[in-house]
């Protein structure tokens, strides 16, 4: 379950913002709760008109200068990539424009096996090959030892890159990075390909009209993917890119656009991000990257078609995979369910993919609202990904661990890891240790709103009106709005109880709130309630009839109170971590016979969700009392608890269970009488 929170605003401004920036009242107060004091200040961050020169990168002038003379010369030069969709995206707008300008140019991008960037195996093979002049595209700027080398075999480098710059810069005729500590250039949120593009915009003098005619549309694709600000700069190139991607000539996205089920509909950021760019990450991931660059690059229209074919395949076994690692995940905990108790989600398996560890880490994140990290041992080695959230920093956490780790890497939100053979225990043990001492209360995963809707504001003039503020995506996420007191006229299934549709009753008018990969059962509401939701907003064009959609993210009976809630969950788990808890709160936890036996009852025969067995008595009985008396009649085995979709379901028994010889009832009885 996820903690609401509604960011406050200054409502004095939204008639200022609504009249400076030509907006409906809707998308101001959007604008508002988004942090915008003025017109100019939106302006400034998502109305930008035009690119600052390539120039004022730091070495632009050096580097152009440096190619264009090895174009002339036909010196051999390499565009050195990487294999996620940035570094493809970017090494195809580099390699095409010297290929059309007539350079000796070849591509070469690391399998995944080989890991990020430059390696010494992939120089001394491009060296043997007679390259001279190696151009890096999305790396390379940490690359000091590697870049060394690249000098002593008598080959040169310009690196061009975005990811943050070290203590040392590495060897280099040229370093193209808006991140470096002594880049004057105004944007700094660029992605790989964008600094490939205005590479290109440089070689070609400094204008953009060629480059971004011919590469918008990949530069933008490669921003979304990225998942890079947009705002400033990156909205501009966005913005012009989904132009170009939706009256596409390029036989490459018409093939990727149809394999992705988007052939004949309006590509938004959330297309690209859901649907382009996964299957050009997946040949990263399960093929080689060269197969994603070879659909970009190639000419024969079959062929192409069968490359954009391979990488929806590609696609399909990245989900497979996601969900066979996910579901053995759900097995580990089921059989240790006080990993799901520590603070920190630890989980070491063997023979994961390593090309999709950090997204289950994000899912295991995203379902259970906590830190998760998550490695996998093959070959005697142990290597992970770790996702994180809020204050909790994962680069922090795997420096309290460092002893145990070979080597890792990353920043507050993520990050990479090796392990020490033999110390996944004590790597689990070190991490919750590090939580504990640094974090008294954890963050919780929190679904952040932008404000709450009076029935008034849901017009189809308004939600229309938000459009102006695309595209949407880091940096301006799409809007949320609480919705509260909506009535529950109706609950209809979908595609065979897949999704769900509601109809809502809020105010004097009825809508449609669509909630995705949630059948019926598994709602916490029914027929008749009055509920909150939190919601996306769009107007749905039918027969000539428009009307107000709504998609739920989040959902909960209107009695739910989420601070007790939550202060009840988190004493429940740091009892059964056995941390200590304020001596009143053991009585306090302990469930009546009556309490266990009436939450028995309501768990019906095809099973339900504990979030939505307890909201149907959350007004009557703590959620402490509540997660007791669930644990203890699972382990009197009366019910099991399904860790995967928290789903309880009844056990037939024969014979009748002692409830009061439950081990969590005794303990709190024991603990409750010595602290008294």
């Amino acid at each position: 379950m996820k903690k609401w929170t509604k960011k406050d605003i200054d409502k004095s401004l939204v008639p200022k913002l609504a009249s400076g920036c030509g907006i409906s009242s809707l998308a101001a107060a959007v604008l508002a709760a988004k942090g915008y004091t003025s017109a100019d200040d939106v302006i400034n961050k998502l109305e930008v008109s035009e690119l600052s020169s390539p120039f004022l990168i730091r070495d632009m002038e050096i580097a152009a200068d440096i190619i264009n003379e090895a174009i002339e010369t036909e010196t051999p030069i390499c565009v050195y990539g990487d294999y996620d969709c940035d570094g493809v995206m970017a090494t195809t707008i580099l390699a095409t424009y010297l290929t059309e300008a007539g350079a000796a140019v070849t591509c070469y991008i690391p399998e995944r096996a080989e890991g990020y960037g430059l390696n010494k195996s992939a120089i001394e093979q491009l060296h043997e090959d007679g390259i001279k002049l190696i151009i890096t595209v999305d790396n390379g700027i940490s690359a000091i030892e590697e870049a060394e080398y690249i000098y002593s075999l008598g080959m040169k480098l310009i690196i061009t890159d975005h990811h943050q710059q070290g203590e040392t810069l590495p060897r280099a005729e040229a370093i193209l990075d808006p991140h470096r500590h002594d880049d004057c250039s105004p944007f700094k949120y660029s992605c790989g390909a964008v600094v490939a593009l205005k590479l290109v915009a440089a070689l070609d003098g400094g204008d953009y009209t060629l480059a971004l005619e011919q590469f918008g549309d990949l530069a933008a694709i490669a921003t979304i993917a990225d998942i890079v600000s947009l705002t400033g700069e990156n909205r501009l190139i966005v913005r012009y890119g989904l132009e170009l991607i939706n009256s596409t000539d390029r036989p490459a996205l018409i093939a990727l656009k149809e394999v992705s089920g988007y052939g004949n509909k309006t590509i938004d950021a959330t297309a690209v991000g859901f649907g382009l760019a996964p299957r050009i990450n997946a040949a990263g991931r399960f093929g080689s990257p060269m197969t994603a660059l070879e659909l970009f690059t190639e000419y024969d229209i079959d062929r192409i078609n069968s490359l954009a074919q391979e990488l929806d395949t590609l696609n399909q076994q990245r989900k497979q995979t996601e969900n066979e690692i996910t579901a053995e995940i759900y097995d580990i905990l089921g059989k240790n369910p006080d990993i799901l108790r520590d603070r920190v989600i630890v989980i070491c398996g063997k023979g994961w993919h390593h090309g999709v560890i950090g997204i289950v880490a994000a899912r295991i994140m995203e379902q259970f609202g906590k830190p998760c990290f998550i490695a996998s041992e093959e070959h005697g080695e142990i290597r992970g990904s770790a996702r994180s959230f809020g204050s909790f920093s994962v680069f922090s956490a795997l420096t309290y661990a460092a002893d145990v780790l070979e080597k890792f890497g990353g920043h507050p939100g993520a990050g990479g890891f090796t392990i020490k053979s033999g110390m996944g225990d004590e790597f689990r043990r070190l991490i919750n240790k590090y939580a504990l001492e640094n974090h008294k209360e954890m963050p919780l995963y929190e679904l952040s709103a932008d404000l709450a809707l009076t029935p008034m504001d849901i017009t189809i003039d308004n939600v229309e009106g938000l459009n102006t503020l695309e595209p949407f995506g880091m940096g301006n996420e799409k809007p949320v709005f609480i919705v509260e007191n909506a009535i529950i006229k109706d609950i209809i299934p979908l595609s065979n109880g897949t999704h769900s549709k509601l109809r809502v009753v809020i105010g004097r008018n009825e809508f449609d709130a669509l909630r995705f990969k949630a059948a019926p059962s598994s709602l916490p509401v029914k027929k008749g309630d009055i509920c909150d939701m939190a919601v996306t907003l769009s107007v749905n064009n039918y027969m000539d009839r428009r009307s107000v959609n709504m998609y739920i993210s989040d959902i909960r009976v209107h009695s739910f109170n989420q601070d007790k809630y939550f202060a009840a969950f988190t004493s429940f788990e740091a009892f059964m971590r056995e941390e200590e808890l304020p001596q009143a709160y053991y009585p306090a936890m302990l469930p009546t016979r009556d309490t266990a036996v009436m939450i028995y009852k309501l768990i019906p025969n095809e099973g339900i969700t504990a979030d939505n067995l307890y909201f149907q008595i959350c007004g009557n009985v703590n959620y402490c009392r509540f997660a007791v008396a669930v644990e203890a009649l699972s382990q009197l085995g009366l019910i099991t608890v399904n860790c995967g979709d928290n789903v309880i379901r009844r056990v037939r028994v024969s014979q009748k269970a002692d409830l009061d010889s439950a081990e969590i009832l005794v303990k709190l009885r024991n603990i409750s009488q010595k602290k008294g």
